[in-house]
């Protein structure tokens, strides 16, 4: 007898800091909104290298420094379906340019970053400066 398991779908998302600020798409498609750059992992495929293809894919940018930051995995973060993302953080000194399914790609400073993000993404940034204010 086969089980036939439902099981969460891994993604992941990229806060990539760049001498300005930190880098945001604008959705192509639902969920709309700004949100981190990121997107489902394909069967085969390490997380870091997901978060490289769809870093370059959403916002035309190499990386550097790719680290692990957290793992985010509330059954809501995505309206859609369950969703486990492991979230990189990284920097790139070059200008995103939208592309995939991002309709837009912008550099935040961080008094400027939309109170409502896509997802999670408003929490994850939330933890993300309070670690970075925690280092320094």
């Amino acid at each position: 007898m086969k089980h036939r398991y439902r099981n969460p779908a891994p993604t992941v998302d990229i806060i990539i800091e760049t001498p300005r600020g930190v880098v945001l798409i604008k959705r192509r498609n639902p969920p709309y909104g700004w949100a981190i750059p990121g997107g489902f992992v394909e069967v085969g495929e390490t997380v870091e290298r997901a978060a490289r293809r769809e870093a370059r894919e959403e916002t035309g940018l190499t990386l550097k420094g790719l680290a692990q930051f957290h793992v985010y995995s509330d059954p809501r973060r995505d309206p859609r379906q369950h969703t486990i993302a492991t979230v990189f953080t990284a920097r790139s000194a070059h200008i995103p340019k939208a592309g995939d399914d991002a309709a837009e790609a912008k550099v935040f400073c961080r008094r400027e970053i939309p109170k409502k993000l896509a997802f999670d993404h408003t929490k994850i940034l939330k933890d993300y400066f309070t670690m970075m204010r925690k280092k320094h």
